[in-house]
This record gives C-alpha cells, structure tokens and sequence, in this order.
C-alpha cells in the first residue's frame, strides 16, 4: 500500500459513521478516483474532462445546466432579457453571493457586474492585464470565436451586466453555461496584480463555488472543503478529495476496498463484476460523445485526402468495439454522436477494405506504404477506454497495407499541450459533447478559427465545411441549421480529417452509500448534490 492509498484509506476510517454537523469535529468526507490529472485549475485555459470536474467544483458561470438534464436554469445571473433582434443580453445578477477565501487573499465585497466584465474581457482583449498571464490560450473562447461574436461586455450597475453581439449566436446562451465561461473574481485579480502574482489567479483558484480549494499534489490528490457560506447552501459533503488514479482497474481495487466512493471510466472488462457487487451500484447512459482518430492535415503525408481515406478504409473498427469497449460502443460515422439533433444517417460510412486502401495509397503516391507516429491516450476516456491497446490493434492493422507506425505517448498534461500545437502525426483523440449542441463538436473541433485555438487537432481548415457551419450558427430557426449541419457531415466524411472510431456509452460505479449520483449527459461530475448515509 502506498502512502496515498493509506492516506485515503484513513481518511475513510475517520469519517465512517460521522454525522457532519458543523461543530462536531467530524465531517464527510468523499472521495472521487479520478482517471487523470488537471491540466489546469481555471477552467478558461481547459479542454478537457479532469480539469472541468475539478474547477466545477470552485466556480460558477451565469446560467447553468439543471442536474442531468440540458435545461439551462439560472445559476449567478437570476434572470436574463435577450432582444428582439438576438443581438443584446441583459443579464440581472444574484445579490450576496459570496466569494471564497484563500491565504493570499480574503474579499472585501460580494460577487457583482466587475467580476463578469473582468472574466470575459481577459479572454477577449489582447491588452487585458491578465489575458497573457500563465500562457494563456483560451482555446475554448478562441476556437468559438466568442471574441469575435462578443461585441461588449458592460457592467450597467453592481447587478445589471449587458452583453452585445456582434452577429445572432443561436447556441451563445448554452455556451455560457460551459465551463469556460466560469466567473472569477476581479478583486482577487487585482489584489494579485498588485503583489505581482498574478498567477495565483490560477494556480490557487478562489471562485464562489460549493466547494473551496484546499491544495493539490501533483498526479496524486487534490483537497476541497465545503464552502460554509455557499449561495445555494452549504453542500452536504464537508470535504472532498481527488484520489488521481490513471489505471482503471486500480480505481475498481480502491472503490472495492472501500477507498473511494465513486469512480471515473470503469474498464469494460469491470462492469460485471461491478454489477455483481452488492456493496456497489453502476450507472449507465448513452454518451453524447465520439472518440476518433485526427490527422495532422498540415503535415505530408495526411495533407493528401487519399492517405486519410486508405487509412479509414484499412483499420477494422468493428473488432475495436470487442476488444477496446467490450461491445459497449458502436463505430462512429459522423463527428457528432445520433443522440443529438442534426445526426445525418445517411452519410455513407468507410468500410474496412484493405484493397481500397492499397489503391488509394498507389494514387497517393505511396504503394509501399510510409513511416509515421501514433500517438496513444494515456487516461481512459469514455470515448476510448484503453487507448495503448487499441494503438497496438491500429498499428498492426496498418502495417497490413504498408504504413509502419510507432507508438508514441506522454502524460496527460502533455499530451494535450503538445496536440494543440500540432507536433503529434497521427493522434488518438475524442469529445464529450458540452452544451447539447451541433457546433460544439462541428464548430469548436473542426472549424477553421479551432486551429489557431488548438482544439481542431486535425489542422484542418476547409472552407466549404466553415462556411455551413458558421452560416448555421448564426441562424435561429432549427430546421434549417440541421440541413445546413447535415451538409457539413457529408463534407466532413468525404474529406476525413478524422477516422471516426467509436460512440460509447458511459458508466460509472459508486459505493453503495452514496446518494443522489445522475449521470450527466455531458460526462461531468456534480458533487454539491450528493450525499453520504
């Protein structure tokens, strides 16, 4: 056993039978095995899955979505009025929401207008104090081109907030329920300028979420207490602990072992022995999700369309859904999943053809086939389970049509980092879908402003495709977005910037004593709602 799994297993021990009531000296204690590491504490400079469930913890954006649903509900601004012409949001702000407090810093007022201002205007302005301030990319902002739709952001008293567009958005009210658009504190960002730390704004995140951040050691734990002045009530857990355990079948060990009461992305090959468990309970739903395979377009020899296609017509995706998702997945066609609006069935899929793959290799101008890397996931994702295993099946299927390929890997971290710069040939990849719209996998993946932000890690810019995804965001009506998104499919699949590898669904497993656990469409984890017998 090592020290952390002994730390967490006393954690457990002490607060076995604690009532949690303020004063007692005791309290409960959850404790989540994560699958990966953060990349990031600010939600702003994130992407991905282990970064958003721990910063979700800590902050709160303006509208929200209603526990396990798609609903949007208010969550800081309590009501909102939108033009006529869809141009201008007036947002009415909650009063006495309180901020969290840290050792470097302790707010002199509630949560208001100068908090919103600041938290957009940092990912729109280049001139911004703190829009350069730990590297900052803002790739979910850029790769929406929020900066470009955002006309303004002006505060008109303490709790009146007006955003002006620059052109209708039909998805911008969903999007500013994604954790990018989480509000920090603008006196904290000053008080932070002032001491010259203005890193601290991220690495010691202070928001007015249920939870307040304690402290995190790097791929091992992250601490959280309960935030006792929390503007929904104080959460019904008083302490919360990230126990990060990349392995999946450590996670079912420590979640059997009583060291942890929920588990990120169980292993296929666990779920029944889960099932089985009496002192366990397993959750499952279908995923608003794809995991695929991207192409560098920008580099020889994926830039040639022929490669892309012989590559999606050489690996057996069929065989990856027994071998990678244990059945629990059906191959992807399209790079939105058939549970959202828009999903064209009628596009024809690749099918797995090594002749065609041969022919269209000779076309390419590569009959021997070519070197290349393979970059593998190193986290399970529910999108793909196992990726070393199914690097190892794409490396041996392509080496049947010539193509000789290295694996290739990193930490998590990393792996995303050196992605969004676009240093990585052939890369394992996927999406949890955010806001239950088309153009948050159409626009925010594979859209030409997503290059330069870093989330379109195919480095494909197209402008037939652009065009109808822009056009369909910027219009109202839903009939015709879901024809203008179904065009956008079929230019998609023609042109293969990825090979669309898999829809999964996704499970969860929790101990038996937990309560009030939903899975989110979104893949997300909420843990102000759950509770301990």
């Amino acid at each position: 056993m090592n020290w952390m799994t002994a730390f967490v297993a006393l954690t457990l021990t002490f607060t076995v039978g604690c009532t949690g009531k303020k004063g007692s000296g005791k309290g409960k204690t959850f404790v989540y095995c994560s699958e990966g590491s953060p990349s990031a504490f600010n939600p702003q400079l994130a992407t991905d899955g282990p970064s958003f469930n721990a910063s979700r913890n800590i902050y709160n954006t303006l509208v929200e979505f209603k526990h396990g649903s798609t609903e949007i509900e208010p969550a800081l601004a309590q009501s909102w009025e939108i033009s006529k012409d869809g141009l201008t949001y007036t947002f009415k702000l909650r009063p006495g929401v309180k901020w969290h407090t840290n050792e470097v810093f302790t707010p002199t007022r509630d949560f208001n207008a100068d908090d919103v201002v600041f938290t957009f205007e940092r990912q729109m302005k280049a001139d911004h104090p703190f829009h350069k301030v730990s590297n900052a990319s803002y790739e979910y902002f850029n790769s929406m081109e929020m900066g470009k739709i955002i006309k303004s952001v002006t505060k008109i008293d303490d709790l009146t907030v007006e955003m002006k567009l620059s052109q209708m958005e039909a998805p911008f009210l969903a999007n500013l329920a994604m954790d990018f658009a989480s509000i920090l504190s603008a006196e904290y960002g000053q008080k932070m300028l002032e001491a010259k730390t203005p890193e601290k704004v991220d690495t010691d995140p202070v928001g007015t979420g249920p939870f307040v951040f304690q402290s995190y050691q790097k791929d091992t734990m992250i601490r959280f207490k309960a935030f006792e002045s929390y503007f929904k009530g104080k959460a019904k857990l008083d302490n919360l602990v990230f126990a990060i355990t990349p392995d999946p079948s450590v996670r079912f060990q420590k979640l059997k072992a009583g060291e942890c009461h929920l588990v990120a992305e169980p292993a296929p090959a666990d779920l029944e022995a889960m099932k089985s468990n009496p002192k366990l309970k397993v959750y499952e739903k279908e995923g608003l999700n794809v995991g695929y395979l991207a192409f560098n377009t920008e580099k020889a020899p994926f830039n040639k369309v022929e490669v892309r296609q012989a590559i999606h017509h050489a690996l057996n995706r069929t065989a990856y859904l027994d071998s990678v998702y244990m059945g629990r997945a059906m191959v992807a066609k399209n790079p939105i999943p058939p549970t959202i609006w828009s999903y064209n069935d009628a596009v024809v899929d690749y099918d797995y053809n090594l002749e065609k793959a041969k022919e269209l290799l000779k076309k390419a101008g590569f009959p021997k086939g070519f070197e290349t890397e393979l970059w593998t996931l190193p986290v399970s994702r529910p999108y793909n389970p196992a990726g070393k295993k199914m690097g190892e099946l794409m490396q041996a299927d392509l080496a049947a049509v010539g193509i000789k390929v290295k694996l290739v890997t990193y930490d998590w971290p990393t792996y995303l980092e050196k992605s969004r710069k676009g240093e990585h040939q052939l890369l394992q990849l996927g999406w949890n879908g955010d806001n239950g719209d088309p153009d948050n996998f159409l626009n925010v993946l594979l859209g030409c402003a997503a290059v330069k932000a870093g989330s379109n890690v195919a480095r494909w810019c197209h402008k037939p495709f652009n065009d109808l995804v822009q056009k369909a965001k910027q219009t109202s009506q839903q009939p015709e977005r879901v024809e203008l998104y179904k065009k956008a499919q079929t230019i998609f699949k023609e042109q293969a910037p990825w090979v669309t590898l898999a829809h999964s669904k996704v499970y969860r497993a929790t101990a038996a004593n937990v309560e009030g656990y939903q899975i989110h469409p979104f893949g997300s984890e909420n843990f102000e709602v759950l509770d301990l017998k």
